[in-house]
């Protein structure tokens, strides 16, 4: 959904763009406009004194010109957050072999993920988060090591183990797994 309406947004404001772009080239290069145009020729401006000053004495004009502005910085800071974000996947469709499909919820998939991923030996923490689309998941697995921990078996594990379990129960051919390796910091030792 969103990135239907970012495509049809970004489209509006290309066409908009290009519309307005285009016929003030072509009338400063001496196309007559339509006599309904913003401007009339070659040596028109956009915005005129008389109209640049027409509402500056008014007691309502730059409060609702200073509202204007903070809601369209506010709304492009909204769009912005929202395509930056990614997505969590709801839900997976696993391939039952009849033809049809079964929904499993994307929570419970990401909560065995970091059960198994947390209860591999060194690791202190696991989290997992599914994106991408229903039927091809992407996950991504942060884990936090303990300091003993060795990365290559913890890595190991969790390939061989959780993930290659996680695939084959949800009938995946392929996961896609970003995997981020932290080291948690430990105290020092006293010695007596």
């Amino acid at each position: 959904m969103l990135r239907t309406v970012n495509r049809v947004l970004l489209g509006l404001a290309g066409l908009v763009l290009v519309v307005l772009g285009g016929s003030v080239l072509a009338v400063g290069l001496g196309v007559r406009p339509p006599a309904w145009w913003i401007h009339d020729g070659r040596h028109d401006v956009l915005l005129s004194d008389a109209g640049r000053t027409r509402w500056r004495d008014a007691g309502w004009w730059w409060p609702a010109v200073i509202a204007v502005l903070a809601l369209a910085v506010l709304l492009a800071l909204w769009w912005l957050a929202a395509v930056l974000r990614r997505p969590r996947l709801a839900e997976v469709l696993v391939d039952t072999g009849d033809g049809e499909g079964a929904l499993l919820r994307g929570r419970a998939l990401e909560d065995v993920l970091t059960a198994e991923a947390g209860a591999l030996r060194g690791v202190r923490d696991a989290r997992a988060v599914l994106t991408g689309r229903r039927r091809a998941p992407e996950a991504r697995v942060r884990l936090r090591l303990e300091p003993h921990a060795d990365p290559a078996e913890t890595l190991t594990g969790l390939t061989a183990e959780s993930l290659t379990r996680a695939r084959d129960s949800a009938g995946l051919e392929t996961l896609p797994t970003e995997v981020r390796l932290r080291a948690a910091r430990h105290a020092a030792e006293r010695v007596n």
